[in-house]
């Protein structure tokens, strides 16, 4: 199939996009024990929240404790008994992961500060649409659902989606592409009857054209 009848017309193969790595290989099913492990370990977790009422805050406290009170009768029992103690690894954070931590959150801050000044300046109108459209999508999302069962619902969609598109990759490429075409025709035809009969919206056209 050739690049310009693929999707963006990209070169690279799905795997190659998500990075090639580890979590290509999860998210693409190559690794099917640990998809699996992590689909069913979060849907244990998503349904003990759900039954038992639990919030994310009391059951990581609940288990804390109980994981603290496990290693420290254990190193005491082991302290008394002459046993070896518990086989905990050295828990330090160096100065490097701290740093490399923090330039990539400022990296990323400093991006969405600067695409957010340009929205509320209106210089980017593009945008605009395309962040009001998705935070209303969230609003109406968020008013249907929770946040721990939005958060089980994405990671399903992440570790299904992308291997079923990579199954049926030429099947989806061909019909998204040709329904891209016609919205794109239809995009044309409402600019030319609607947006350049605008003063506005026609000046604005024309400054970034």
């Amino acid at each position: 199939m050739d690049s310009s009848d693929k999707l963006f017309n990209r070169q690279r193969s799905l795997h190659q996009i998500l990075g090639g790595g580890f979590v290509a290989d999860v998210v693409l099913w190559r690794r099917k024990d640990v998809t699996v492990g992590i689909l069913v370990v979060t849907l244990f977790a998503w349904v003990v929240f759900e039954i038992s009422g639990y919030t994310l805050l009391s059951l990581v406290s609940s288990v804390l404790f109980l994981l603290f009170a496990i290693l420290f009768l254990w190193a005491k029992s082991a302290a008394i008994l002459n046993r070896p103690a518990p086989p905990l690894p050295h828990l330090y954070l160096s100065e490097e992961m701290v740093n490399e931590a923090a330039y990539f959150i400022r990296n990323h801050v400093n991006m969405i500060l600067s695409v957010s000044e340009d929205i509320a300046l209106g210089k980017d109108t593009n945008m605009y649409v395309k962040v009001s459209a998705g935070l209303m999508l969230v609003s109406v999302v968020g008013g249907l659902t929770d946040f721990l069962t939005l958060g089980y619902t994405s990671l399903v969609i992440v570790l299904t989606v992308p291997a079923l598109y990579e199954k049926y990759e030429d099947q989806v490429d061909a019909y998204v592409l040709m329904a891209y075409r016609k919205l794109w025709q239809l995009y044309h035809k409402f600019d030319a009857v609607c947006v350049n009969k605008v003063p506005i919206l026609s000046l604005e056209k024309k400054k970034l054209s």
